[in-house]
C-alpha cells in the first residue's frame, strides 16, 4: 500500500511539473509570436541604472497613472527589461548611465543596446575615460546630458568638451529639457530647450535629441525645431509621468506643427520595465495618429536620424 501511495504522488508530482512546464512553453511561444507579429521598435531612452535608484525614484511623487510594480531587486532590471523588449519586439536601444562598466554588463547581455555616457555634473564626469572609450568603439552616444539636474544648463561652457567630442566622432546627443522633476526640484528655467540653439551655433555638426520632447515648453521647441533640421525629440517619461490626455495634447501640437518626422519613441525606463509598454501603449492610443505617423514615431524618424537608411521601412 505504502509503494503504491508513494508511486501514484511521484506520479502526480510529475504530470504538475510537465503541465507547469508545458504552461511556461506555451507563454513563451506566445510572447514569441505576439513579439513577430508586431512593427519592430527603436527605443531611443533606455537606463542601466545602480542600486541607489531603487531607494530614491519610489519616493518621488509620481502620478496615480504612473508604473507601479517597480523590481525589488536590482539584478531583476536587465532581464525584466530585456523581457519587455522581446515582447514589443524592440529590436535597438539607446542605453545611458554615468557608470560604464554597468553599460558593458547590459551590452553583453543583450547586443541590441547602443550605449550612451550619461553626464550629469560635468566636472565630476571622468572626459578622459569616456574619450578612449569612444575612441574603442564601445560608446556611440552622448548623454544623456542630464546637466540640468545639477544645476548646468545645456549651453554651460563646462558642456563644451562633452559637445565636442561628440561632434568629434558624429555621436548623437540626448539632452536633459523638462520643467517637471519629479521632486528634484531642479531649475526650470535651465531646460529651456531654446538654450539648445547656443550649443548649435558652437559645433553646428551636432545631432541633438531632446528627450520629453521639451515639455512643457510647446513654444520653444517648436521654435528651436523649425530653425535647426538636425534636432530632434524624443517622448520620455512624457508619456506616463503626465496625464495622457496632457501628453495627447502636447503631441497633437507638435504634429499639426508639421513635426511628425522628428518626434522618435523612447520610454526612458528606469526601474519599471512596465513603464515600456505603458509607453507605447501611449503613442498607440493617440487617435489623432496615422498608422504611418506612428510607424515614423515607432521606428522610423530613428532609424533617419541614426543614419540606418536602409533599414528604413518601406
Amino acid at each position: 500500500m505504502k509503494h503504491f501511495i508513494k508511486s501514484w504522488f511521484f506520479t502526480l508530482f510529475s504530470v504538475f511539473l510537465l503541465v507547469g512546464c508545458v504552461t511556461k512553453t506555451e507563454q513563451k511561444a506566445e510572447q514569441e509570436q505576439t513579439s513577430q507579429q508586431r512593427p519592430p521598435i527603436i527605443d531611443m531612452h533606455l537606463h542601466a541604472q545602480e542600486a541607489i535608484w531603487m531607494e530614491t525614484l519610489p519616493q518621488f511623487p509620481w502620478p496615480a497613472t504612473g508604473p507601479k510594480t517597480e523590481i525589488k531587486d536590482i539584478s531583476e532590471l536587465l532581464p525584466r527589461t530585456v523581457e519587455e523588449m522581446n515582447k514589443y519586439n524592440i529590436v535597438l536601444g539607446v542605453l545611458t548611465q554615468d557608470n560604464l562598466d554597468e553599460l558593458y554588463r547590459w551590452k553583453e547581455y543583450d547586443s541590441r543596446f547602443m550605449l550612451g555616457a550619461m553626464v550629469g555634473n560635468p566636472k565630476a564626469a571622468d572626459l578622459e575615460r569616456i574619450t578612449n572609450d569612444f575612441k574603442n568603439g564601445k560608446l556611440e552616444v552622448v548623454g544623456e546630458i542630464a546637466s540640468q539636474y545639477h544645476n548646468y544648463a545645456a549651453n554651460d561652457p563646462a558642456l563644451d568638451p562633452f559637445f565636442a567630442l561628440a561632434e568629434e566622432f558624429d555621436a548623437p546627443v540626448l539632452i536633459h529639457c523638462m520643467g517637471a522633476g519629479g521632486g528634484l526640484h531642479f531649475p526650470i528655467a535651465k531646460g529651456n530647450p531654446l538654450l539648445v540653439s547656443e550649443v548649435i551655433k558652437k559645433h553646428p555638426k551636432l545631432k541633438i535629441y531632446i528627450e520629453n520632447a521639451a515639455w512643457p515648453f510647446l513654444e520653444e521647441i517648436i521654435s528651436l525645431l523649425y530653425m535647426y533640421p538636425n534636432v530632434y525629440v524624443d517622448v520620455s517619461t512624457i508619456t506616463w509621468v503626465i496625464p495622457r490626455n496632457v501628453f495627447h495634447s502636447y503631441l497633437k501640437d507638435l504634429m499639426d506643427a508639421g513635426l511628425g518626422k522628428r518626434i522618435m519613441f523612447g520610454s526612458d525606463q528606469m526601474i519599471w520595465p512596465e513603464s515600456i509598454g505603458m509607453a507605447i501603449e501611449a503613442i498607440e492610443s493617440a487617435e489623432f495618429l496615422t498608422e504611418e505617423e506612428k510607424r515614423d514615431i515607432f521606428y522610423n524618424n530613428a532609424a533617419r536620424f541614426l543614419r540606418l537608411e536602409e533599414e528604413l521601412e518601406k
